[in-house]
Formats: structure tokens, sequence, C-alpha cells
């Protein structure tokens, strides 16, 4: 049978493929007042961050909070900003992981795989990387979130920007969404490498090693969420693929905001504590994120830094997250083509 001739208005579609969608937390567009507060208000507005009543949080964020954060955040952010880019080290780190991912996996598919990166908060902007992709033909799409540990306020966050950009698609992709890689052999390899590499780099071993994961509020445990659960069960896989006694690594949470409890013990208190009872030289890693930002490079390494030293700490060892070392990188497509099964040959 002759094939259908269309009409000539008939709509092209380009080849199809997989589209491979890499999300990280986001970032805001420069330093300045405004700049910030938009980043400040969406990342704030989030009931996932933030599940207080709208009535009662709403005034408070717009009224007091996001007429001062903005000031100190950008003081923050400018200490840290790549100046050469003009943009915040997490983008640049993210791009460059994504273009080494791209890399690897175009060995492996070609042209079948296209892979680009997302911003929850910010830009560029989960909605405007789908709407790309499925120009792009991308009839299935899978979605990474850049979270090696399951959390309402990150992993679920980040999936839910995604589904409401797909829920305006005239043609929907299929979609898929990661499971937590926190335990995945070849992420803890990555992160154990890591620690072993920045160990050898140092004229002294560390009295102690301080795994510190972004805190979240004791009540989200409560309610369901595995965070806590899953952040003692990787420090315990780094843990024994070092090799280590239990003495030489202790879990930590940072980052705490508002005035409830969160998870417990706080980074930024521990290691006062722990230059208080003798242990002068203590190295920190942070595995909660897969790529430097204003949380380890700003808050780990000046504020808590900080604290150690003024509480008799003498020597404080920051080891860099995983951001594009090449074993993160094999990790991550490991993870991306066991979630690819049935897509791609």
């Amino acid at each position: 049978m002759p094939d259908m001739i269309k009409p000539a208005d008939h709509p092209t579609f380009p080849k199809q493929k997989v589209g491979i969608l890499l999300a990280n937390l986001g970032t805001p567009d420069a330093t300045d007042y405004w700049s910030m507060r938009r980043y400040l208000n969406e990342f704030l507005s989030d009931k996932r961050v933030i599940d207080f009543p709208a009535w009662k949080w709403q005034p408070l964020l717009q009224l007091i909070i996001l007429t001062k954060r903005p000031f100190s955040s950008g003081e923050a952010y400018r200490s840290i900003w790549n100046t050469e880019k003009d943009e915040s080290p997490l983008m640049t780190i993210t791009r460059d992981q994504t273009e080494a991912i791209s890399a690897k996996l175009s060995e492996q598919y070609g042209d079948e795989v296209m892979v680009d990166f997302c911003m929850r908060y910010g830009n560029p902007s989960t909605k405007s990387k789908v709407d790309a992709m499925v120009k792009a033909g991308c009839n299935r799409i899978l979605f990474v979130p850049l979270y090696p540990h399951y959390a309402g306020a990150t992993s679920a966050t980040a999936n839910d920007e995604f589904f409401r950009a797909l829920m305006e698609q005239k043609m929907q992709p299929s979609a898929r969404t990661i499971d937590p890689y926190f335990e995945h052999p070849a992420y803890i390899d990555a992160l154990a490498k890591s620690v072993e590499e920045g160990y050898a780099k140092l004229d002294h071993e560390p009295d102690l090693l301080v795994v510190s994961y972004h805190g979240m509020p004791q009540r989200y445990l409560k309610e369901g969420d595995p965070y806590h659960c899953q952040c003692q069960k990787a420090s315990r896989l780094l843990r024994e693929r070092l090799g280590w006694e239990q003495d030489k690594i202790v879990t930590t949470f940072q980052s705490v905001f508002g005035t409830e409890e969160w998870l417990r013990p706080y980074t930024v208190e521990h290691v006062a504590e722990l230059a208080k009872q003798g242990k002068k030289r203590i190295a920190v890693i942070a595995p909660a994120f897969s790529a430097d930002c204003i949380e380890t490079l700003e808050e780990i390494q000046e504020e808590i830094c900080e604290s150690f030293e003024e509480a008799g700490g003498e020597i404080f060892s920051y080891i860099p997250c995983l951001n594009d070392r090449p074993d993160h990188i094999e990790a991550l497509c490991q993870v991306i083509n066991e979630n690819l099964g049935g897509w791609l040959r």
C-alpha cells in the first residue's frame, strides 16, 4: 500500500530519542538584592521545603525574611561566586557534570540520547528544559535529580516540578524518575576514593571524619521521610568500604533553619564539641551534595570551620564533593543506564 500523502501544512516531527534530564537544587542569577529575593522567594515558598500554612508563613516570608535575607545571602554568594563565568559554582559544576555524562552516553547510544540539566529553583527552569526536549523529539524522558538520598525537600520537589512541566505538554513523553542511589556500590566507591585521596594529600591523619548532611526538621522523619535513615546507612557503607572502626567517623546535619527541632547532632555545634573533647584535627565531607555549592563552599568552609577553630580546633580539612570526578560520572552513568532498561539497547 502506498504511503499516505501528507497535506502541505502537516507538521514535521524530529527523530525520536530518549531525553536524560539532570536536575539540581538551583541558583540565583546574580548576587544583587532582587536576584536573591526572586530566588529565595521561589525556594522558601515551596511547600515541600516549608510546609507551614500559607496564611501563617507568607506574611512572615514576604514582610520580614525577604526584606533582610537577600542581603546576607547575596554577601555569602559573592564570597564563592565564579566571577569568570558570572555564575554560581553549582551552575558551573552541574554543567560540567552534564557535559561529561553526555559525552559518555553518546559513546554508547550516539544521537539516540539527549542529555541536559535544569534547576528546581531559578534558571534553567525544569519547564524550559522539558519543552526543549519534547521539541527535539524526546518521546521518553528519564528525570535524574542529583541527590543520592531521597528527601521530600530535594528529590520529591524536583519530581513535582518535572511532573508539572509534563502536564503542559500537548503530547506527553513517557517518563521515569530514578531511585535514590546512596547505596549504589559505584557511588560509595567514588565517595570512599575521594576520602582516601583527600587524606593522602594531608601531612597528618585527622582524628575524625565528620560526615555532614543537609538537615531537615525532626518532624519530617516522624511523618515518614526516609532521608535520615538513608544518611545513616550511607555513612555506615562508607565506613565499611574504608575499613574503618566506628570511632573514626561521625554523622551530623547542617543548615538548620527556623526554630523547630531539626535532625541532630547539628554540625556547627558538634564540631565545637569535638574540639573541646580533644579532637583537634578533623576532616569534613558532605555526601548529600553532588556538587559543591553555598552549603559546602561557604557554610562548611567558613561558618562551621570557624566554630571548630574558635572552640580550640587546630586543623580543619574539607574534602570536596564528588563534582565531575571521573568515578562520580561513571557512577551516575551506571545509575542512568540501570534506569534506562528497555528504552535503549
